[in-house]
């Protein structure tokens, strides 16, 4: 069948359209701009901790853990400080709208109330479905979506776009394992948040690899580590739970970041229906690990056994506010329980035992004696 040049181009376009693609450009030509005539200008931090920035305004931001380490209430976390004015950044003091796009959680039973404990102003935040012409709804897709989405930032002063997760919102002509292909979708919607100065955080699940390195751990292609300005991981310790946030990726800033250490504090939230129970994320400092060394561990079963023997020893050597002399740990731990040292240091850090110097050697010499938390704290009175 013979098809006109017109026809052709309505094909391309229809098929674009239902694979979620742009529609093919019909006359492109090169235009060249001398570097002397762009302004240089400094880089806005949407987040930041004094001088030091984490997330820059107007980049895709990806932020990425396994389930249950609580990467979605980072993103809650954020769009609180947004919509309340309190993110330490550019947008301090200025209350601004978020856009959250979530595919996996409930709106009703997830969502709001975890917006409610996090005291986030349900005001400015905006869920966004995309509404058929038949008027059915459905998810965001991209890149089909973008130009909806910049009217939309633009219309509302949003200055926060969560997409949870980013994966599920790529359309279905897309290898996302495929770096050329995914980038389709993610070069535009970093373009989308550089045109309208709005953070856009991308919620990413690891996949089932055992290497070290959060970025490389994303699932699809590295495209989705690439593309992004900034990347944060998330990981949970499954003997003690701690929970760490480390910055993986700062294009933009420092390198160098310190890890956070947070934890999920359970909540209430009261409904015309009942008590509502949820998490919420509260930052606790600086961690002294990181996501990678966390990542790292993978304790098998033998050597879970083996910690866990190490903390009842210690659990029994220093009971009842005792102090006993570090040496004389270690030396009962290898010759009576055939404890290793590196073991008997994860179970010290589990139990959180306090190193203490003491001038109790021969001629006043210093010696570290161990306590547990209780007795060193309890020793003042």
């Amino acid at each position: 069948m013979n098809m006109t040049p017109a026809e052709l181009g309505a094909g391309d376009a229809v098929r674009a359209a239902l694979l979620g693609e742009p529609e093919p450009a019909k006359h492109r030509r090169l235009r060249l701009t001398r570097a002397s005539e762009i302004e240089p200008e400094p880089v806005e931090w949407a987040w930041s901790e004094g001088e030091l920035g984490r997330i820059p305004a107007g980049a895709l931001t990806i932020a990425a853990g396994r389930e249950g380490t609580g990467k979605s209430s980072f993103g809650i976390w954020l769009a609180t400080g947004i919509t309340r004015g309190t993110l330490p950044g550019m947008f301090f003091g200025t209350r601004r709208s978020v856009l959250y796009v979530a595919v996996e959680d409930s709106w009703a039973h997830t969502l709001v109330p975890r917006l409610m404990a996090a005291g986030a102003d349900l005001d400015l935040v905006y869920r966004v479905e995309a509404v058929e012409v038949e008027g059915t709804h459905g998810t965001v897709t991209l890149p089909r979506d973008i130009e909806e989405l910049a009217d939309v930032i633009a219309e509302n002063g949003v200055a926060l776009v969560v997409l949870d997760p980013l994966m599920s919102m790529i359309g279905a002509g897309i290898d996302t394992h495929k770096e050329r292909d995914a980038r389709r979708a993610l070069d535009p919607l970093a373009k989308l948040a550089d045109r309208t100065g709005a953070i856009i955080l991308g919620i990413a699940h690891f996949n089932k690899g055992s290497g070290t390195d959060a970025s490389s751990l994303i699932t699809g292609s590295g495209a989705f580590k690439n593309v992004a300005r900034a990347v944060f991981g998330f990981a949970r310790d499954p003997d003690d739970g701690t929970r760490v946030m480390t910055q993986t990726k700062n294009s933009l800033g420092s390198q160098d970041l310190p890890s956070l250490a947070y934890t999920i504090e359970q909540a209430e939230i009261e409904t015309r229906k009942g008590i509502a129970n949820v998490g919420r994320l509260v930052f606790a400092g600086e961690a002294d690990r990181s996501v990678s060394e966390i990542l790292g561990q993978s304790l098998n079963s033998e050597e879970r056994q083996e910690k866990m023997t190490a903390v009842e020893f210690l659990k029994a050597r220093l009971e009842g506010g005792r102090k006993v002399l570090t040496r004389e740990i270690e030396e009962e731990a290898a010759q009576a329980h055939g404890i290793s040292q590196r073991t008997l240091h994860r179970a010290r850090k589990a139990l959180g035992v306090v190193p203490d110097q003491m001038p109790t050697g021969r001629n006043g010499k210093s010696e570290w004696w161990l306590s547990l938390p209780q007795a060193a704290n309890g020793s003042g009175g």
